[in-house]
């Protein structure tokens, strides 16, 4: 398989993520970063090429998880307390410091992560 300079991870489409953060209870490579899952925080690891910085929430700011799978592009937003959900519009998904975006095999990854992050947030 061929490894594109802008994916990051396995280059067969697989979550990856996990050689990064071998304690995380759920790790995704994504198309603009990486989420690693762990029971008291979440990482967000994003790609050289991302506009948003890498960043840790805290279970305890975490009031949500928003997932769309998407036709071909889905994402996964992270509701945290003080930071303002991105909605979209019509035709583009949300963008901001807590939103990832995935192709098509990504997408139980981003379903486990989901749960995971639910199943240990407090806030």
């Amino acid at each position: 398989m061929v490894e594109f300079p802008w994916s990051r991870g396995a280059a067969d489409g697989s979550s990856g993520g996990d050689e990064d953060h071998p304690e995380a209870l759920v790790a995704c490579a994504f198309q603009d970063g990486t989420l690693a899952v762990y029971a008291d925080r979440v990482v967000i690891e994003r790609v050289d090429r991302s506009r948003f910085d890498d960043k840790t929430i805290p279970m305890g700011q975490i009031e949500g998880v928003d997932l769309e799978n998407g036709i071909t592009i889905g994402y996964l937003q992270i509701e945290q307390t003080g930071v303002p959900v991105d909605s979209g519009g019509l035709f583009s998904d949300p963008v901001n410091e807590n939103t990832l975006h995935f192709g098509r095999g990504s997408r139980d990854c981003a379903s486990e992560a989901r749960t995971e992050i639910l199943a240990h947030a407090e806030g």
